[in-house]
């Protein structure tokens, strides 16, 4: 499976611009020869800003057309993150379109920030789906916070080879070069998953500065990132300017066990999974009479 980390400057309120760069990234991905490209979260409106809570649109609708299109008009796999208005609100969504320029997967981000409540509601569903290249499955950004590691878990307990998470990470106005903000936050949980499901974990992020919203002022500095179980397979350039494309080849792994026999495995790994910690619990929390 060869995929593409589409690193997309993304401006807030600007969804025709940031489609248009979207595109030029499909192609350039394209004429690379891949098979997928991972494009950033929220890349209409870009994440919380105060426009898409009066301009998102639904899932399908015209922004999200465009994107079929430009995975048709290609002939690859295209994932990524747009902003959905429902009759119920907005949902920070990411989506996954096939060659064909089919939507075959969505996912509304579950792990919200406390910031992105006023935005967007919380999802309720996971699911992966069986394409050519693989089983995928799909979340958004924070779902893979360490805190929200049951996300990943259950997307490796359905048999997921790779995840792909269109992301928006964000970093203060002061942040260079010198010190990776995100080493150990995106390192650890993409790492500590990948190892223990034998499958990649893959993340996309925009660049630019934020403006409008609750993170008015801070900046999005790339560093998007493919983990597998060895490590790092790629990261993209590292900077508020550093929109570009990153390459890379994977051979996605069947997992070695399926259902409970999951949890033996892992166990047999030095993973601790028993249920040591619910005595305490109990004690804490159950009085008997």
């Amino acid at each position: 499976m060869k995929i593409t980390l589409g690193q997309l400057l993304v401006e807030g309120g600007e969804p025709a611009r940031n489609l248009e760069r979207a595109q030029s990234m499909v192609r350039a991905a394209a004429q690379h020869g891949s098979d997928l490209i991972l494009l950033p979260e929220t890349l209409d409106f870009a994440w919380t800003h105060p426009s898409a809570l009066r301009e998102a649109e639904p899932i399908p609708g015209r922004l999200s057309d465009q994107l079929c299109s430009f995975a048709r008009d290609s002939g690859i796999f295209v994932c990524a993150g747009l902003t959905e208005a429902t009759a119920r609100g907005n949902y920070n969504t990411g989506i996954l379109i096939d060659r064909c320029g089919q939507i075959v997967a969505v996912h509304h981000k579950i792990n919200l920030l406390d910031v992105e409540l006023p935005f967007y509601r919380v999802g309720q569903q996971l699911r992966v789906v069986d394409t050519e290249l693989g089983r995928i499955g799909l979340n958004v950004c924070a779902d893979n916070y360490i805190d929200g590691l049951a996300i990943g878990h259950t997307l490796g307990r359905m048999g997921a080879q790779i995840i792909l998470s269109p992301s928006s990470w964000t970093s203060s106005f002061s942040v260079d070069e010198v010190v990776d903000p995100y080493a150990d936050k995106w390192l650890a949980p993409f790492f500590m998953l990948a190892k223990m499901y034998d499958m990649y974990v893959a993340s996309s992020t925009s660049v630019g500065y934020i403006v409008g919203g609750p993170y008015e002022g801070k900046k999005m500095v790339g560093r998007s990132l493919v983990a597998g179980p060895q490590g790092i397979v790629c990261q993209g350039p590292f900077n508020e300017f550093a929109g570009d494309v990153v390459h890379a080849e994977l051979h996605l792994m069947q997992s070695p066990a399926v259902g409970t026999a999951i949890g033996s495995r892992l166990q047999g790994l030095g993973y601790q999974l028993d249920d040591t910690q619910w005595p305490a619990f109990k004690r804490a929390h159950y009085h008997s009479k």
